[in-house]
């Protein structure tokens, strides 16, 4: 199978992660929503390939997440459907399309899925208490960046998308 090895990866990237002690995380307060991760580690990861994934993408006039300020002054309440959705779109889009041919690259592509594969899960949990809520304004901002990534074709819309982690990482760390 062309995607076993990046699966494989992945899963023992995975396994590996949930054995490790939670040294080095923070807790994110989303709304009522708490979420612990390593912003440094995801950071850590996404330096060291931040140079390789931007040269790919040849579209500089299009943002997907910054469009027109999709994640400036989203309401507290509204923080974690956000992060909720975010969450989902970069592990089911996102790092699913992000490959590149240099595997040093998609190593470090899968440890930072991994990261926002526990981020997706602890978001799932808290929307499914419905402590979760989306409001019109947090539809309205999803949405827009759904629109952003949907106008260009999956590799790119993917690579662009990746390249704005730090955008996304910005936010996160805003938290209060």
């Amino acid at each position: 199978m062309k995607g076993s090895p990046l699966f494989l990866c992945l899963f023992s990237t995975m396994c590996w992660m949930n054995l490790m002690l939670t040294a080095g995380n923070r807790i994110f307060h989303f709304g009522p929503c708490r979420v612990s991760m390593s912003v440094t580690e995801i950071r850590s990861g996404f330096t060291a390939i931040k140079a390789n994934i931007q040269a790919r993408d040849p579209i500089r006039t299009l943002s997907i997440l910054s469009y027109p300020h999709s994640l400036h002054k989203v309401k507290s309440s509204d923080r974690c459907c956000i992060a909720h959705r975010l969450s989902n779109f970069y592990v089911d889009k996102v790092f699913r399309h992000c490959k590149t041919e240099d595997s040093y690259v998609n190593r470090k592509i899968s440890s930072i899925a991994n990261s926002f594969l526990s981020v997706k899960r602890t978001l799932a949990q808290c929307h499914e208490q419905n402590k979760c809520l989306c409001g019109q304004k947090s539809t309205e901002k999803f949405k827009q960046i759904l629109a952003n990534y949907e106008a260009l074709d999956v590799t790119s819309a993917a690579i662009k998308s990746l390249g704005e982690l730090d955008i996304l990482l910005d936010w996160m760390e805003k938290s209060p």
